[in-house]
């Protein structure tokens, strides 16, 4: 069950963020990518709450999040000062921050900006060339136009069997089979109803890129092998671009590793430092 913490971005109030809060500890930050939400992180949260107070949002314009108000800047910072504003709603100062995709980029620059203490980044967009960013933000835009096309009695009779999941989800999971049924229908069903989507997308077309180092705190850049919308050749340019950065591949994972392998991605998490 969802809480909503509403916050001032930008000047302009009336920001709505949904979120999951569990367990105790130093507090976590989980952040979803594109087109998802929140619950991408179901397969990893009990782990994690056995270690840290996770709070798993969902970013404005996705999953129960609606999108920001007229006069919110459409720009990258926008969602870590919206972030940042979250926090001190709910009195947590520089939390550690993991995120997904654009989830990782977010938690990049809020790493950049000072209001993490520390950054996890699973298969984070931003590292990508021209053409890469084209195909990653072209395939996301396919798999939303098929979720939209595609009646929910039909998408529930795909998720029932294995190779239904993986017509549905093999492009983000590798092992695709392993995802719960009832969890594929509501991820399709977040992908196709997102408000911010086509505008989120269009600004990360227009070249959305990581740019610089997050030197003064603890990093891990962790990369599925088998990424297929983040190619893993990314990794490496990650790795030039942050070479204090603790670089983790996660093995026979896609892009969206959490549900291929649970414990692998929660201790790759979990064993970031504290900064």
């Amino acid at each position: 069950m969802s809480a909503i913490a509403t916050v001032t971005v930008a000047g302009v109030p009336g920001v709505e963020i949904a979120y999951h809060r569990k367990g105790a500890g130093e507090p976590l930050l989980l952040l979803h990518g594109i087109g998802h939400h929140r619950q991408a992180f179901d397969p990893v949260l009990d782990r994690l709450a056995e270690h840290r107070d996770v709070i798993a949002l969902d970013l404005p314009g996705f999953g129960e999040s609606p999108d920001v108000p007229a006069g919110v800047p459409n720009e990258l910072d926008t969602f870590a000062y919206a972030i940042e504003a979250f926090c001190t709603a709910l009195d947590v100062d520089r939390p550690q921050v993991a995120g997904n995709s654009m989830g990782g980029l977010v938690a990049l620059r809020m790493g950049q900006l000072g209001f993490a203490r520390s950054v996890s980044a699973l298969s984070p967009a931003g590292f990508w060339t021209p053409r890469e960013r084209t195909w990653a933000i072209g395939l996301l835009t396919n798999l939303r136009r098929v979720a939209r096309r595609t009646p929910e009695a039909t998408v529930r009779r795909l998720s029932h069997t294995a190779a239904g999941r993986r017509v549905m989800t093999g492009a983000i999971y590798h092992r695709p089979a392993l995802r719960d049924p009832d969890a594929v229908v509501a991820e399709t069903r977040a992908l196709r109803n997102a408000p911010a989507f086509d505008r989120v997308a269009a600004h990360a077309r227009a070249g959305v890129t990581f740019d610089g180092d997050v030197p003064d705190i603890p990093v891990t850049i962790a990369w599925g092998t088998h990424d297929r919308v983040l190619i893993p050749t990314q990794a490496a340019r990650a790795h030039l671009q942050l070479p204090r950065a603790r670089m983790i591949p996660l093995l026979d994972c896609g892009h969206v590793p959490m549900n291929d392998a649970p414990a692998l991605v929660a201790d790759t998490i979990l064993q970031t430092p504290e900064g």
